[in-house]
């Protein structure tokens, strides 16, 4: 089952929409200030708490979710609506503090003060500032600065703050009135919840028991660049298709603590899986010194840059760098017949090629065209250009196309192809920034 991004935000659109209808049905009219106030800040805090429960369900690690909507594109609505529910979130403190100013006629710090000495109150004041934290931590300008393992402690916050908002609102006007409304809310609550301790902890654990998985070979592949083979048992259960990819997390010194995605750059086969990793940090250049037997706990597959994607009868590749890994899976199984499945590697000279080996091999077994384009992003000629994607692929507009790579690569590939006459629709790409 593969849920589809119109078909989620369908379905999150109607879920915002019965939030509202939950407070329209309990607003009552007021032209008195402190009341007008107050009913702005029940669906301030409805809508905040709605969109919480929406952000926690998008990184839950629903396979039906991720392998329909894609795993980036999660992440960025993720990042988006985070700042929406963190604005809803202060708009509902700062509306409730002038609603009880208003009513009881003092000034805002003594009613501050007062509000605190209620405990549901003290504990919507400590979510809010825990989750104000988590999204200061979470700006880019903040996020750059911090080590990866320091943002995601940090943003494991979120379920603290989740739950200090959800004992203040079981307390709310609005909830503890009704008996229904308190039941939906409970329920969608447990059910987020269930879906985040399922999928996060049950499943990861469940997976490593059962696979038993270890490195059994690291290769070379070129400067900065190795392969790890990761071998199991019974990984046919993973169902893992190529172009996904999985969250690694090896069992070695110094980097235990940390789960990085990293796709897979050859079908699986033979109860092993193989990842390659080009050191970009820290912890990828520890990857490169693991030595076989080291125990692997990988959670997925995850990723919707697969061939359920497909919708056209030619397909072009396209890569930029380490970005082969994917498509290098892909230009070996995509169906195709000699003629419709080209692959284009973009990197800035030969030396920096990646599995050139094997991508020369399929491509003379499968009929399929390779080429590479090589030189500075910098320089005088630019390969990616409209009228240089359209002189290799006269026909471009007919094909669909897969594309990996490097951020800034993936931006203006994306500007080229658009303008080189492919539709936004036929685009399938997955962007990943550690």
């Amino acid at each position: 089952m593969r849920i589809s991004p119109r078909a989620l935000l369908a379905g999150l659109a109607a879920g915002a929409a019965l939030v509202v209808v939950l407070w329209l049905a309990q607003a009552v009219p007021s032209l008195r200030l402190g009341a007008f106030f107050a009913t702005l800040a029940h669906l301030a805090g409805l809508l905040a708490a709605y969109g919480i429960l929406v952000m926690l369900l998008l990184m839950a690690r629903v396979p039906a979710v991720e392998h329909g909507v894609g795993a980036d594109r999660l992440a960025r609505w993720h990042a988006l609506g985070g700042r929406y529910v963190l604005t809803l979130v202060l708009a509902h403190a700062t509306l409730a503090l002038c609603a009880y100013t208003a009513a009881n006629g003092t000034d805002l710090l003594t009613t501050a003060l007062n509000l605190l000495g209620y405990p549901a109150l003290a504990a919507a004041a400590a979510g809010t500032a825990v989750l104000a934290a988590v999204g200061a931590a979470s700006a880019r300008a903040a996020r750059r600065r911090l080590r990866h393992e320091t943002w995601r402690a940090l943003h494991l916050l979120t379920y603290l703050g989740a739950a200090l908002a959800f004992a203040h609102q079981l307390a709310g006007p609005d909830l503890a009135g009704g008996a229904f409304a308190a039941w939906l809310w409970t329920m969608l609550h447990t059910t987020v919840g269930v879906l985040l301790l399922w999928y996060r902890l049950i499943v990861p654990v469940r997976q490593a028991l059962r696979h038993d998985l270890r490195v059994s070979e690291v290769r070379s592949e070129g400067p900065g660049v190795v392969s790890l083979v990761i071998q199991g048992r019974g990984l046919d259960a993973l169902r893992a298709e190529p172009g996904q990819f999985f969250r690694w997390r090896f069992l070695g010194r110094r980097l235990w603590r940390t789960a990085l995605p990293f796709s897979l750059s050859a079908p699986p086969r033979n109860d092993a899986l193989r990842i390659t990793v080009k050191a970009c940090g820290d912890h990828t250049r520890r990857i490169r010194r693991l030595r076989p037997g080291v125990r692997v706990l990988a959670t997925g597959p995850f990723g919707a840059l697969t061939a359920h994607r497909r919708t056209r009868r030619k397909v072009l590749l396209l890569a930029g760098g380490v970005g082969i890994t994917p498509m290098r899976a892909l230009f070996e199984t995509l169906p195709a017949v000699p003629g419709d499945l080209t692959l284009l590697y973009r990197t800035g000279s030969a030396d920096q090629l990646v599995l050139r080996g094997e991508l020369e091999t399929i491509a003379r077994s499968r009929g399929a065209a390779l080429h590479y384009l090589l030189g500075p992003s910098d320089g005088p000629f630019d390969p990616l250009a409209p009228r240089a994607l359209r002189n290799l692929l006269p026909d471009l507009p007919d094909h669909d196309v897969y594309l990996c790579g490097p951020p800034g690569m993936t931006r203006s590939a994306i500007s080229a192809l658009k303008r080189a006459g492919v539709p936004s629709a036929r685009i399938h790409t997955e962007r990943f920034t550690f």
